[in-house]
C-alpha cells in the first residue's frame, strides 16, 4: 500500500523544524553585505537628519513676513550651501538655502526658488507665494529617532537596508556565516555543455541543465557552493561523493536519483551514512523530494534531494530548499510573498495535488498560462513571470481571482 502523500506546507514545517541557525557569526564590511542575514539589532546612536533642514532649493524665510501679501521683498542677508553652517534669520530678512542645508533659527518655512525672483543681482529677493508654517523643512529626527531599532535580527540585507544601516554610521555589520553548500547531480546520460556537440550527443544523453539553474539560486541566496559536478551511478561513486562532501557542507544538494530503481543509489547511500526520509509530496510538478542527514566525526551534515525532471527540481528548491536556507542562516522572512491576480486562462482539470502552473503578466494585466504545464519542460520557467498556486482539487476559469507568486521573490 502507497504511503499518503505529504502536504507541502507539513513538509516544510518538518524541514524548517531542522534548520537550526547554528551557522557561526561574522563581522563585515557594509560594502559587502548585500544578501546576508543579519544577526544583531541595529540601533541608531542619532536622529536623521540631525537637524531641520531644506527640502527644496529656494529661500528661507519667517512666515510672519509675509503674512500680509504675495510679492514681498526681503534683503537677502545670508547663503547657505547643504554641509555649512547656518546663522539665525533676522526678522524681516530671508536666507539663499539650497537642498540638505541647515534651516536658520527664525525661520519657519522654505519657498522653492520657482516661486521666487531674484533682485539687485540677489541682494533682494520678491516672495511671489505665501508659504505655510513648516513649507520643505524636513526636521531633525523625522527618519530616525535617537536610539530607535533601525534594522532587526534576521532582515535579510538589501541595498535600502544597507543605505539605512550607513545613515547610522554603521560601517560594519553583525551577519551570518554563508552557507557552505556541496551540489552534484547524478545520472550517466547527463553531460555537460561544451563537453559534447549537440550532432555528437549519444543515444539517451541529455545535457545537465539542472546543475546551471541550482547553482545560480544557491548563490543568490549567499551560499558558498561547491560544484561536485556529475557522480556516475554506481554506489561506491555516490558514497565517496557524499562522505566527502557532509564532513565540510552544512548542506548537501543533488537532482536526480533518488527514487528507488536499481540506478538510483542516493536512497541507499545516504542511509548507510546517516538517516533519510524519501517523501512523496502532494504538489505538481515536484512530488519526489528527499531530507537527511549525514553523519561524520564533526556532526552531521544536512542532505537534500531534488527530482531530477528540472521543473520539479526548479519547483522544489524555490519551495522547500530556499526557505531552509533562508531559516538556517536566522533570516525572520522565509515565505515568498503572494498576491491575488485574475486569471486570462481556463484549466478545466483538477489535480489532487497542489499546482504550481507557469503563467506570466498579460498587457491587460492578467496572467496567462503557458501551454505545456510538464515537469520536463524548462521553457516555461523561462517564459514565465512566475506560478499560480492552485489548491488540490480546484479548477480554474478566466476571471476567476488567483494566487500569484513572482519568480522575482522565489529567486531572491
Amino acid at each position: 500500500m502507497r504511503a499518503p502523500l505529504t502536504p507541502l506546507d507539513d513538509a516544510l514545517a518538518e524541514l524548517l523544524a531542522q534548520a537550526v541557525p547554528v551557522l557561526g557569526v561574522e563581522t563585515v564590511d557594509s560594502f559587502d553585505a548585500d544578501g546576508r542575514v543579519l544577526r544583531q539589532d541595529a540601533t541608531s546612536p542619532l536622529q536623521v537628519p540631525p537637524a531641520d533642514n531644506s527640502a527644496m532649493d529656494g529661500y528661507a524665510v519667517r512666515v510672519a513676513d509675509l503674512a500680509a501679501a504675495a510679492d514681498a521683498e526681503l534683503p537677502v542677508v545670508q547663503r547657505i550651501p547643504a554641509g555649512s553652517a547656518a546663522q539665525p534669520l533676522a526678522a524681516g530678512t530671508a536666507a539663499r538655502i539650497f537642498t540638505g542645508a541647515p534651516v536658520p533659527a527664525g525661520a519657519d518655512a522654505i519657498v522653492m526658488q520657482e516661486d521666487c525672483e531674484p533682485l539687485a543681482d540677489g541682494q533682494r529677493v520678491r516672495i511671489k507665494a505665501l508659504p505655510t508654517p513648516g513649507q520643505w523643512i524636513r526636521c531633525a529626527g523625522e527618519d530616525i529617532a535617537l536610539g530607535a531599532q533601525v534594522l532587526s535580527a534576521g532582515t535579510r540585507l538589501g541595498p535600502a537596508s544597507l543605505g539605512l544601516a550607513a545613515s547610522i554610521g554603521l560601517a560594519r555589520l553583525s551577519v551570518s556565516r554563508r552557507p557552505r553548500v556541496a551540489l552534484f547531480s547524478t545520472g550517466d546520460e547527463l553531460v555537460m555543455p561544451g563537453d559534447v556537440a549537440p550532432e555528437r550527443m549519444p543515444p539517451g544523453a541529455i545535457y545537465n541543465s539542472n546543475r546551471f539553474f541550482l547553482r545560480a539560486m544557491l548563490r543568490r541566496l549567499g551560499c558558498e557552493v561547491t560544484d561536485l559536478g556529475i557522480v556516475p551511478d554506481r554506489r561506491e561513486a555516490t558514497l565517496d561523493a557524499l562522505r566527502s562532501a557532509a564532513a565540510s557542507h552544512d548542506l548537501i544538494l543533488t537532482s536526480g536519483g533518488v527514487s528507488v530503481g536499481e540506478e538510483d543509489h542516493i536512497k541507499p547511500a545516504v542511509e548507510a551514512l546517516g538517516e533519510l526520509r524519501l517523501w512523496q509530496i502532494a504538489i505538481k510538478p515536484g512530488k519526489p523530494f528527499a531530507y537527511g542527514r549525514i553523519h561524520h566525526a564533526g556532526g552531521a551534515a544536512h542532505f537534500m534531494g531534488l527530482p531530477g525532471n528540472p521543473v520539479s527540481s526548479f519547483v522544489t528548491f524555490s519551495l522547500l530548499v530556499r526557505p531552509f536556507l533562508l531559516a538556517l542562516q536566522g533570516a525572520s522572512d522565509l515565505a515568498p510573498r503572494a498576491m491575488a491576480a485574475t486569471a486570462a486562462f481556463d484549466w478545466p482539470r483538477a489535480d489532487r495535488r497542489r499546482e504550481f502552473l507557469r503563467v506570466r503578466w498579460t498587457a491587460e494585466g492578467m496572467l496567462e498560462r503557458f501551454g505545456n504545464q510538464s515537469s520536463g519542460v524548462l521553457t516555461s520557467a523561462a517564459w514565465g513571470d512566475g506560478v499560480v498556486d492552485n489548491p488540490a482539487g480546484q479548477t480554474i476559469a478566466r476571471g476567476d481571482t488567483v494566487r500569484f507568486i513572482s519568480f522575482a521573490d522565489l529567486l531572491s
